[in-house]
């Protein structure tokens, strides 16, 4: 079984992952830290792994994929929509510190728990963990630098849309594919990736 630094290494090997900024998140929020104990030997796995209420921790690929696209500075604002595990919350807080935010919303509360918990286990003070629907985005902190969604749609939610900064950036999956959307003044520039598999966005 390979370790994570081998994981992170055929990552970057691959392409997969590229900003050292984002490198160095992966090297140092051990994904162990976030998944349920019968699963602890299983976290330097590629793929993803149950953590309870038919929901997964994200399999490392996909979270550095969606991570390289959407580009978290120092300094930025960031929506993490369908936050589960913390584990993506962590890399995310650990990308935008010292002065950056990052607001965790998720609607199992059991999970909200979960993620808060798991977070705690670093030294992070720019984290917020909510419950709430994801679909509505957080109107009272908006407008984001960027928003991440970890959970398929069917379609684009509005509000999100509506609440990114121009510039700004939203990686979500929609059905099978991961989009990017930049917000420029007038108009979003949008790129599909398709071939990806999540648990869907569910409204409520």
């Amino acid at each position: 079984m390979e370790t994570m630094e081998e994981l992170i290494n055929n990552l970057i090997n691959e392409g997969y992952l590229q900003t050292p900024l984002i490198i160095e998140a992966f090297r140092k929020i051990n994904r162990e830290d976030f998944v349920l104990d019968d699963f602890k030997k299983e976290a330097d796995i590629n793929s993803p792994l149950p953590i309870g209420y038919s929901q997964t921790i994200s399999q490392p690929l996909t979270v550095a994929f969606m991570l390289e696209l959407l580009q978290p500075r120092p300094g930025d604002k960031v929506l993490d929509i369908g936050s589960g595990s913390g584990w993506q919350t962590a890399l995310l807080a650990h990308c935008v510190q010292p002065k950056g935010k990052v607001f965790a919303i998720e609607r199992i509360s059991e999970l909200v728990k979960f993620g808060k918990k798991n977070v705690s286990k670093y030294d992070f003070n720019n984290v917020k963990f909510l419950k709430g629907d994801g679909t509505k985005g957080l109107l009272k902190q908006a407008p984001f630098d960027k928003i991440v969604v970890a959970a398929a749609a069917e379609e684009i939610p509005q509000p999100l849309k509506d609440q990114l900064k121009v510039n700004g950036r939203l990686v979500l999956p929609v059905k099978n594919s991961i989009w990017l959307l930049v917000k420029r003044k007038n108009k979003f520039e949008q790129k599909e990736f398709p071939g990806f598999a999540f648990v869907p966005l569910i409204n409520g």
